[in-house]
């Protein structure tokens, strides 16, 4: 009796081994269009294995999925997609699936797998960058060293960050479901008019459209606009419906001034993992050591910004923090551009939601957050002028710039990234002087 049972257990530990592992559910595809590439993101009952390639003639991009099987149809492909003209999907050999993108233009193909986050679950992410795209960014950095430097009498560039986007909506309304995403490019927008109607002033509108920008790229775009601020925008969320009122933050590096501004920074923070941080983003350890070197001089230019932003708020509505609070918010990580985050109404107030909502109400707060900005524009024109000062002390060497340098072939020479010496040496725009002396660190500089 003990021998059949024990025959029994076996046979019933060891059936799932006798045949395979139940298929990957390929659920869903949503497409994400930005400016320079576009987002496709499969949802997934679980982790999978896949390979991704190209072919010619027409040119497509294949991607094999092992173990898989589409549960739900492809979406269609809007006529005016600019880099995808259709989608197909069959099977492909044993319990595997491929899929075809059929294209309009030459791309490269970027794929990554998010993991479960909050109420998300697996997911397989592929960018196909626009090859002219990332060819006319290149450019930014290969602009020939000039003989004398530039005039540094320019419009003041305004960095406009709409919060979240694409795959990430941001908190959500209780009463109209309304996306944070939404509502915030909106305010925006607004705001990018006011900005672009005033003569001295410049927008540079970091995502313009519905689709996710990584937190660090949001911070390199601003750099490589030569910014001189960059102003955040979102709506808050809190458990409860009667939290209300504006609120401004900036960059702490000593710890949050209050518990639910550090809960606010880890949230924000969080937006890679929903967004999907993938296309060309990197934690670069030297690059994070550059950006705290720089940082002291630039949070106290933001606190005078921030306080600025709330004058004119409460003008506007009501306040829900009197005083500026910190904390540790990746995106006004910026060395030398003053950043603010303003946190316009509680998308989760019903009253505040309807008000987030309508056009006239965006209007205003965009207003309001203009007016302080106003207010600010002389003392960030007069910090132009002045260079962010550095730590004086540093481990590396010195290298002239000579005829025919660029950024990127200076980086390239000492093996370091191009905004690591953006950073290091306060570089704002293209203009790269021959006889400028640079800081070069060395590769090591930061490791433990």
């Amino acid at each position: 009796m003990r021998a059949a049972r024990l025959f029994i257990f076996l046979c019933i530990a060891l059936a799932p081994l006798s045949g395979h592992a139940a298929a990957v559910g390929v659920q869903n595809l949503r497409l994400w269009q930005a400016p320079d590439h576009v987002r496709l993101v499969f949802d997934l009952s679980g982790p999978l294995d896949h390979r991704l390639f190209t072919l010619k003639n027409p040119t497509r991009i294949v991607i094999d999925m092992d173990n898989a099987r589409i549960t739900g149809a492809l979406p269609a492909v809007d006529a005016s997609n600019p880099i995808i003209a259709g989608l197909r999907s069959g099977d492909h050999g044993d319990n595997a699936v491929r899929i075809v993108i059929d294209l309009k233009a030459e791309i490269q193909p970027r794929t990554f797998l998010l993991k479960p986050f909050g109420e998300y679950g697996h997911r397989l992410v592929i960018d196909l960058v626009d090859t002219k795209a990332v060819a006319e960014e290149d450019k930014l950095d290969a602009q020939p060293a000039t003989v004398a430097p530039t005039p540094v009498n320019r419009d003041l560039i305004v960095a406009i960050d709409a919060g979240h986007g694409g795959e990430d909506p941001g908190a959500i309304g209780r009463r109209y479901r309304t996306r944070e995403k939404d509502v915030v490019l909106a305010i925006a927008r607004e705001l990018q008019n006011l900005v672009a109607a005033t003569p001295g002033m410049k927008p540079v509108m970091i995502r313009d459209g519905d689709y996710y920008v990584g937190l660090r790229e949001r911070i390199r775009k601003a750099n490589r606009h030569g910014a001189d601020v960059f102003i955040s925008i979102h709506a808050d969320s809190i458990v409860g419906r009667h939290a209300r009122g504006s609120s401004v933050y900036v960059l702490s590096e000593r710890g949050a001034t209050n518990e639910a501004a550090k809960v606010l920074a880890d949230k924000e923070n969080a937006a890679d993992m929903i967004g999907g941080a993938g296309l060309g983003d990197r934690d670069d350890l030297l690059l994070r050591v550059l950006v705290d070197m720089t940082q002291n001089a630039t949070i106290g230019d933001s606190l005078d910004l921030g306080a600025d932003m709330l004058s004119s708020l409460r003008q506007v509505g009501p306040l829900h923090y009197a005083a500026v609070a910190q904390a540790g918010f990746m995106v006004l990580k910026s060395p030398h551009i003053p950043s603010v985050l303003v946190e316009t109404a509680f998308i989760s107030n019903p009253d505040e939601e309807g008000k987030l909502r309508d056009r006239a109400s965006q209007r205003r707060i965009a207003q309001g957050i203009f007016s302080g900005l106003q207010r600010a524009a002389p003392r960030l024109l007069a910090r132009r002028g002045t260079p962010t000062q550095v730590a004086t002390s540093h481990d590396g060497r010195d290298y002239v710039v000579k005829t025919g340098d660029t950024l990127a072939s200076i980086a390239r020479q000492h093996a370091i990234d191009v905004d690591a010496l953006r950073f290091l040496n306060d570089i704002r725009d293209n203009n790269l002087p021959v006889g400028t002396r640079l800081r070069i660190p060395l590769k090591g500089t930061g490791d433990s």
